[in-house]
């Protein structure tokens, strides 16, 4: 949507006197071109470090594992642990970022470059596959406790329900 905008104002202002150069601009950030897809990929990065940033605090997770007596084996607890999980989370979070970029950007290049009639973006198709690996998870989560019930009542014990 933030990358539309300038097309969208650009769509709106194409008429207006002085405003030649916003049209320019509108039609280098349509999608299909290379500065959207460039723009697109960083944008995908920036936010995958900065929602991994605010959710996962490797400090406050190091001094939680200390506080709890637990550590990971061949560090010392405390700064060393945070040393380490900060670097395992960047190295993740790149992974991540660049597989996220692909799959958001593949169903782009299909229907550039082959006019693939590809009718899924790639954020839809990663919510699509998330909604349905969720449900698959529910489903076989009702169907162990289904199993769980049979066997309680096999052995003469009455689950509560």
């Amino acid at each position: 949507s933030i990358l539309l905008l300038p097309a969208t104002l650009a769509g709106w202002f194409a008429n207006v006197p002085g405003m030649e150069w916003l049209a320019r601009i509108g039609q280098a950030l349509s999608p299909g071109t290379t500065l959207y897809d460039v723009v697109f990929t960083i944008a995908i990065v920036f936010f995958a470090f900065f929602y991994t940033a605010m959710v996962f605090n490797p400090r406050e997770t190091a001094d939680n594992l200390k506080k709890s007596g637990a550590f990971v084996p061949g560090l010392r607890p405390g700064e060393q642990t945070s040393k380490y999980m900060d670097r395992v989370l960047s190295r993740l979070t790149l992974w991540g970022a660049i597989y996220l970029t692909v799959v958001c950007l593949l169903p782009e290049f299909l229907i550039t470059e082959y006019n693939v009639p590809f009718y899924f973006g790639g954020t839809s198709l990663l919510i699509v596959v998330v909604v349905m690996m969720d449900l698959m998870a529910q489903i076989q989560s009702h169907l162990l406790t289904h199993r769980y019930e049979g066997l309680l009542r096999k052995s003469g014990q009455q689950g509560k329900r």
